[in-house]
């Protein structure tokens, strides 16, 4: 028997290669099927089920592709709704793979459908539980998540509850758990970093399963729920109803597009100009109205946060030979309507006469001499609400990337602004979409809050201060 975890850092996702005797188990696919088949050839085994443990809101999940590659079959457990073909389990119903045994377990609370696959090794001893959403280490899943449900969150928290009291905290001490998630997801609020454990050290140390009653469990995961991405639930409908051939997805956003086609793209198909290089690199030189959003930051999140429509037209500029992986970050989150790159990127395009624009970046030290010299200078600080809250410098506003949009108008366009963030990464992106909406007096500051607290010279405070913009 092999149990094989395939995790992705950028959406803090774990799927599941499970292979006993030359049959194998998928448990909760990322959309591209190469790295299920290409492990499957190894193995030269078969894929016989594709199990979901629930119709999931934070991405895109690849098992209608990899049944139609593959001919396994869809496994969801009860209460499942799906617009295609799949075998909806009943509670307790088992599969073999192999020597192995999974058996369904209802786990309804994160959603109704949510469901923990329970491995029965060649003994018929229990030996892992696969929980999707339902038990993280560390937490458990978030109970608002459920797609057109006429519960209430405190229902589901009571459902969850229920579950894991009657169905997972009953198995032996030793079965391991493996979540669907990792810390940096938003379907949970205290994920480890640690990615497997056993459920024993999870009853001792996991905050929910230790609460003393149900209405004390409602109460601690109900507690500070923040409003979830707006494109969750669009993830939770595809996933429920179906989407595009990801080879055609993948075709079409991987065209390579001269300066002038690309230009023409952008006028002709209303597209949006997506820029996935670095920060600085970005500042330094870019397409006018571009957006920055980096690859080498949480860049499904906020693509997920900040653009609305699933099905915008985008054009992508990109680093030499990031282009693929850019088109299969944003399908993994549902942004099936890439239409092309910039071939050549940035050096084609200025190289072909067109018109480039900036953003201007100074160091934190520049910064502390101009602001301790006029304590007045406009400044925004774009980090959540929760960072700021915990230390910022003194009279500056908080303005939140992910309520920027929101908030566009309270923006004097006849002040300068300087912006930053924690760090540098989610400032250009605030400063990328200001600027394309027509705010040009803006400066970057470097190295976001890190660098500004490192210069030793900013009054720091560590209550709200009373201009913060919500």
């Amino acid at each position: 028997m092999k149990i094989e975890q395939i995790y992705t850092g950028c959406l803090a996702e774990a799927a599941y290669y499970i292979e006993s005797d030359g049959e194998v188990a998928i448990i909760d696919p990322l959309r591209e099927t190469r790295p299920y088949t290409d492990r499957v050839d190894a193995d030269q085994a078969q894929i016989k089920y594709i199990f979901e443990t629930h119709f999931h809101a934070d991405f895109v999940s690849g098992h209608i592709d990899l049944a139609a590659k593959t001919g396994a079959t869809i496994v969801f457990g009860p209460t499942a709704q799906p617009n295609y073909p799949a075998h909806i389990a009943a509670d307790g119903e088992e599969f073999s793979v192999g020597k192995i045994t999974i058996r369904v377990l209802h786990t309804p609370g994160h959603t109704m459908e949510s469901s923990t696959f329970l491995l029965l090794d060649e003994t018929g001893k229990a030996t892992a539980i696969f929980t999707g959403d339902t038990l993280f280490i560390g937490d458990v899943g978030r109970p608002d998540l459920a797609v057109k449900s006429d519960l209430t969150r405190e229902d589901l928290a009571g459902y969850l509850y229920d579950s894991l009291h009657q169905k997972i905290m009953t198995l032996p001490n030793e079965v391991i758990v493996y979540p669907g998630h990792g810390a940096g997801s938003a379907c949970g609020k205290n994920m480890s970093k640690e990615t497997t454990d056993t459920l024993g050290n999870q009853k001792l140390f996991n905050y929910a399963l230790r609460a003393q009653s149900k209405a004390d469990f409602i109460q601690d995961v109900t507690a500070g729920l923040k409003t979830p991405p707006q494109y969750f639930p669009k993830n939770a409908v595809l996933n429920k109803m179906g989407y595009g051939n990801i080879d055609d997805v993948m075709q079409q956003g991987s065209r390579a597009l001269s300066p002038a086609a690309f230009e023409a793209a952008a006028n002709e198909e209303n597209a949006l100009i997506l820029d996935v290089r670095d920060a600085p690199t970005f500042a330094s030189g870019f397409i006018p109205n571009a957006i920055n959003i980096g690859l080498d930051g949480q860049f499904a999140g906020w693509v997920g946060t900040l653009i609305t429509d699933l099905k915008q037209p985008l054009l992508l500029v990109t680093s030499e030979g990031q282009q693929e992986e850019a088109v299969l970050r944003l399908a993994r989150v549902g942004y099936d309507n890439c239409i092309g790159y910039l071939n050549g990127g940035m050096t084609a395009w200025i190289a072909s006469g067109r018109a480039v624009d900036t953003i201007t970046s100074i160091p934190a030290e520049t910064f502390a001499a101009r602001f301790e010299s006029n304590p007045g200078l406009p400044v925004l600080d774009v980090r959540r609400k929760s960072e700021y809250d915990s230390e910022h410098v003194l009279g500056v506003e908080n303005l939140p990337l992910e309520s920027l949009n929101d908030n566009m108008a309270r923006i004097d366009r006849t002040k300068t602004y300087y912006v930053h963030c924690a760090g540098g990464y989610r400032s250009m992106i605030a400063l990328s979409i200001l600027k394309a909406r027509g705010y040009d007096n803006l400066i970057d500051v470097a190295g976001g809050f890190a660098a500004l607290k490192a210069t030793d010279k900013l009054p720091l405070t560590d209550y709200v201060c009373p201009t913060t913009l919500l």
